[in-house]
């Protein structure tokens, strides 16, 4: 590990002054960065430790919530709002990692976590978000558990966070806070795909620190679920996973919100789908022609191309679900 300095923050102006310094990094629960410090990945020479700010969830005016980026993960599932409000969250916060990890994470760590890409660990090889120019050794290699959709020749990772792709379908926006002032990012704008700059990997400014991430009242969210598909039961990221909330006006789907994960380089919502479904039946073929609309585009890999109809079957499975539910 690198040497470096620490800081602990008291306040928030403090925090964003520390880390307005070069080579700066903002410490929540270490969960992801102090593994990437262990293997060199990332070298900060000033680590602001931000874990004392902002460890709250709290009620907004307009019916939504805002969690404070300091709280932790197990902390948002188990809080009585979340989970009648928008259970999708809590669903796909509880799926992510394991207990003892929840209990350690929070939530602007976890909006900021790397990819899990094997290549981007793997010093020996070449890998453009960790080294821009070296090249990208899963185009060709081990490629089953990477992106189908809005990757590029420069990099085929996928986002880990199950977290954030609830907060997509929701349409979530995360609250920053910098030397230029405060201010709101959709949380489907916050995440840049990879072009050829896959080592920038948000529209974060230098120095910008997440304070909390908003939530906004949608009453239909209580009929939401989260599903993920992985390897295995425990502490695997997923091969596809779908965030889905539901209302329905008789037989008719009166809206919709959806989101994947594990198919992009970003928490990837599926706007397409949402309007191939809106004001339309409820029915298993208006499902798979859904999916099919929010897949067009799909570019798999040599050995990912099962992602397709994986993520077909599941959003249909879960489109089902909550349309059973509503009726």
């Amino acid at each position: 590990m690198t040497p470096f300095r620490y800081e602990a923050a008291l306040d928030t102006p403090g925090a964003v002054t520390l880390g307005a310094a070069l080579g700066a990094k903002y410490l929540g629960g270490g969960t992801n960065l102090v593994d990437l410090m262990r293997e060199t990945i990332e070298r900060p020479d000033v680590l602001v430790d931000v874990s004392g700010l902002a460890g709250e969830i709290t009620d907004d005016d307009a019916g939504g919530l805002i969690i404070g980026a300091g709280v932790k993960n197990t902390a948002v599932a188990a809080d009585r709002r979340v989970r009648e409000r928008f259970p999708f969250l809590a669903q796909a916060i509880l799926s992510g990692a394991s207990g003892q990890i929840r209990n350690m994470a929070t939530v602007g760590g976890n909006i900021m976590q790397r990819t899990r890409c094997l290549y981007f660990f793997d010093d020996a090889a070449r890998c453009n978000k960790r080294e821009p120019g070296a090249g990208c050794d899963a185009l060709k290699g081990f490629n089953r558990n990477h992106a189908i959709l809005g990757a590029s020749p420069a990099c085929v990772a996928t986002h880990p966070s199950d977290m954030c792709v609830a907060l997509a379908a929701l349409g979530a926006t995360v609250r920053v806070e910098g030397s230029g002032g405060a201010r709101e990012i959709p949380i489907v704008d916050f995440h840049c795909l990879p072009g050829e700059t896959p080592h920038i990997e948000t529209v974060l400014r230098p120095g910008e620190l997440i304070t909390a991430v908003g939530l906004p009242p949608l009453p239909f969210a209580r009929n939401s679920t989260y599903r993920k598909v992985r390897d295995r039961a425990s502490y695997a990221f997923a091969l596809v996973s779908v965030a889905a909330a539901l209302q329905m006006d008789g037989g008719r789907i009166a809206d919709v919100r959806i989101a994947f994960g594990g198919i992009a380089h970003k928490p990837w919502r599926a706007s397409r789908a949402e309007a191939a479904l809106r004001n339309g039946p409820a029915t298993e073929q208006a499902f798979q022609a859904a999916a099919t609309a929010e897949l067009a585009d799909a570019k798999p890999l040599r050995e990912n191309g099962f992602k397709v109809e994986l993520a077909t079957r599941a959003l249909i499975a879960v489109l089902g679900h909550l349309a059973g539910a509503a009726g």
